[in-house]
Formats: structure tokens, sequence, C-alpha cells
């Protein structure tokens, strides 16, 4: 049976993502900063919990010592992540970010990544089937960035879309390192989370479609790549 971790999986895309892939037989740690929260969710789903904050070295590695003590690991999705947002729920633009900002957002969205990376790296090499989903985001399309008219173009903010696109980066070395990994990064689509205040246009389960779809992806399948629901985007 395939065991899969999500970070941040106890609500929205992460916790639609778990529903999936457990009704798809595979078993799902819940990784939740908050262990409260992640049992709740956990129940629900008839999940296991890993008590998991991505920007705590301390907290990743007993996880990985406590998913390595049941068994193993064979599919990682690296979908903890964080949007600095103002207080009126605006997104901060380049005439008010700070470096404490983009500091605050890279510790989860890129180091957070890594970090979960290196912790998990000894448990997926040993696994016939090893794959890992990080969850970007289109706003990492340095393309969709600079075409004029395109969604993306007339997005404010400096933070976000930079934390992704090094996540992109990543994903990409990742999968020239680890040819025998599928290594893959999805765009899920502007979806209703809060995240991003429930501003998304589409819902938790379209968001999650990518996701579970390249988490199930064969030894034959696509690595190195970046994909949302209809095929490979631009980078």
């Amino acid at each position: 049976m395939t065991t899969t971790l999500i970070t941040g999986a106890n609500k929205d895309l992460g916790f639609e993502t778990a529903r999936r892939l457990i009704a798809a037989g595979q078993t799902v740690y819940i990784g939740s900063r908050d262990a409260e929260r992640g049992r709740r969710a956990a129940g629900q789903l008839g999940a296991r919990m890993v008590q998991l904050d991505v920007t705590d070295d301390a907290s990743v590695a007993a996880a990985a010592k406590a998913i390595g003590a049941d068994g193993g690991l064979d599919v990682l999705i690296n979908n903890a992540g964080i949007e600095e947002r103002g207080a009126d729920n605006s997104v901060i633009g380049a005439a008010d970010v700070t470096a404490d900002m983009v500091r605050h957002t890279f510790e989860t969205n890129v180091f957070g990544t890594v970090r979960v990376l290196h912790a998990f790296l000894p448990l997926l090499e040993r696994s016939e089937v090893p794959v890992v989903v990080n969850v970007s985001s289109g706003l990492a399309s340095l393309t969709r960035l600079t075409t004029p008219g395109a969604p993306s173009y007339a997005y404010p903010g400096v933070a976000y879309p930079a934390s992704k696109t090094a996540v992109n980066v990543i994903t990409v070395q990742y999968a020239k390192a680890f040819p025998n990994m599928r290594i893959n990064a999805v765009e899920p689509g502007f979806t209703k989370t809060d995240l991003n205040g429930n501003t998304g246009v589409q819902t938790v389960e379209q968001g999650a479609e990518i996701i579970v779809r390249m988490a199930q992806v064969g030894p034959d399948g696509p690595t190195g790549g970046y994909f949302d629901a209809e095929g490979t985007l631009p980078w």
C-alpha cells in the first residue's frame, strides 16, 4: 500500500487531497502544525496524524522519525504555504513589501519545502515508487507574470510569486539529482482557501485535481515538470 504525507493538510487543498487519496486506497498522514486540528482532520478522514511545523527543524525531524518507524514513505506532498496579506486581506504590493515580509513567506514556502525534502529523502529513497509533489502556483511562471493580458500579469504581490518561483527551481534541481523519483510542481488554480481569504474562483475539489493526479504518477511518469489540470505550464 502507498503511504503519503501531506504537509498543511488539516484544511482546504491538503484536506481534500488527503480525502481523495484515502479513497484511492492510500495510507495518508495529515501533517499539521496544530496537533489538535490535525487530530480532528485525521479523525474525519480516517487518516493518520503527525505534528509537523515546516518552519521548525526539530518538528520536521521528529515527524520523519515517526513515519519511518511506522514503515516508511512513498509520496511526499509539500502543500503547506502562506501568502502575505494586509489587515484588509489585500495583497501587499511592491511599494509596501518589506524584507521581513519576504523572509517570512520564504520561511514556509521555500525553506520549509527544502527542510521537509531533506528530512524525508532517506525514507523516499527506500520506496519502490517515490513521488514528490510540490504545490506551486501559476504566479510562479515568469512567462505569465510578464505577458500583458495574462491573469498573473495584474497580480501586484512580490513575496508569494517569488517564493513559488523558487519552489519551481527546487523542483527542477531535485528532479535532476534524484532521477529515480518523480518530482513535480503543480498549480492548483485560484482556489477558495484560507490562504487567499476565500477569494478564489474554484472549489477545493477542483484545485486538488492536479495534486491528486501527480501524487499517483508511476515510475514512467513525468519528472521535473510544472503542471496544472490542463497540462504543462510555461516557466
